[in-house]
């Protein structure tokens, strides 16, 4: 499969997704002046901050010593890096300098309007204490932290838009894998990932 072809259809979803959420609206009901509402404001608000990161973040685009082309957040896949080998990674993930606070005032203080941040990448490790899966930040890394409950708490206090990237790409779930998808697809509609605080 063509990679700019999936890269602008990702792309494409995660504009979509951002503005519906930002807005709050479920785009498959709203009406043609809905739609052009929600477009408004974000042609209006330009300028924002897309933040990737997650247990992906530890290797820094190198696997064994070796650069992995391509974006970071693929690493697990382009390496590629075994599901097991690479939930060892979870136990270096600790950003104990994280400030949540910080970085919207950061995004403020630029003229940025919103952020996004990854809730769960393709590599399925999920950045709040899912109820789904113990691959999560509570559960499987040293940190211990809602890394999404603190920017949320940081942009209602400094008036920034919060919004979430979150894949439905599952390299770390089995039944994400091949002919399971469906059933995995049904399971995360019935309980679904996200965060309460959304």
């Amino acid at each position: 499969m063509n990679m700019r072809i999936v890269s602008r259809v990702l792309w494409a979803g995660l504009l979509l997704m951002l503005v519906c959420s930002l807005m709050g609206n479920n785009y498959l009901e709203e009406t043609p002046e809905d739609w052009e509402d929600r477009m408004e404001w974000w042609k209006e608000a330009r300028f924002g901050m897309f933040i990737h990161w997650g247990v992906y973040s530890v290797h820094g685009g190198t696997y064994k010593g070796n650069q992995v082309p391509g974006i970071g957040e693929w690493i697990m896949h382009r390496a590629p890096i075994p599901v097991e080998e690479y939930e060892g990674y979870a136990d270096m993930f600790n950003p104990v300098f994280f400030d949540a606070d910080e970085w919207v005032r950061i995004a403020k203080n630029g003229g940025m309007k919103y952020i996004v941040i990854t809730s769960k990448h393709h590599d399925g490790f999920a950045l709040w204490d899912s109820k789904v899966s113990d691959w999560d930040i509570m559960d499987a890394s040293p940190f211990k932290r809602d890394i999404l409950k603190e920017p949320s708490v940081a942009c209602n206090k400094h008036g920034i838009r919060l919004s979430f990237y979150h894949s439905i790409m599952d390299w770390h779930h089995p039944d994400a894998q091949g002919p399971f998808y469906p059933k995995y697809n049904d399971r995360e509609r019935e309980n679904p990932r996200f965060p309460q605080y959304v």
